[in-house]
């Protein structure tokens, strides 16, 4: 029973030394560029949401650093999708849309539109439905912030 339990501790040590790890896709890498300045104007939690994805962007090479303003519009939208025999609301959809510039030295390199919605289940209880839309809208702004930043990233590889 001690030799199994031995052999079972080896093979678990081997696979923690050897298993991947998990690194989050902007946040370590260095970039040749800088986002010098966000200007939100819209909804101040997608704004706010999207403005700590870009912070994350920093450059450690000073002389090769290009440095953009990106001008964010947001705005949310959110609708009865479908409703039940009473008339009450039994789906909800909740809608996105975030208009965004990137600038360099006031001149406009890109001016884009994303869009990004998701329908979901009301519940009757008006706290958890809150909270599930803070989620929601929370993960589709990180999902529009990345995309931000990987229009950033084309735009320096063209």
């Amino acid at each position: 029973m001690n030799k199994i339990l031995n052999k079972t501790l080896i093979l678990f040590f081997i696979f923690g030394l050897t298993s991947c790890s998990y690194k989050p896709i902007f946040l370590e890498k260095d970039y040749d560029f800088e986002i010098k300045e966000v200007l939100p104007r819209g909804d101040k939690n997608i704004n706010r949401i999207i403005e700590s994805k870009l912070n994350f962007i920093k450059s450690s090479n000073e002389n090769k650093k290009k440095r953009y303003t990106i001008e964010i519009n947001s705005s949310k939208n959110r609708e009865i999708v479908s409703k039940d025999s009473k008339g009450d609301p039994l789906k909800f959809e909740l809608n996105i849309l975030v208009e965004y510039k990137i600038m360099n030295n006031n001149d406009l390199l890109l001016n884009n539109k994303i869009e990004k919605n998701n329908v979901y289940n009301n519940n009757s209880d008006q706290f958890e439905l809150e909270q599930k839309e803070e989620i929601i809208l929370e993960n589709l702004s990180k999902s529009i912030g990345d995309t931000i930043i990987s229009s950033i990233i084309n735009l320096n590889d063209n």
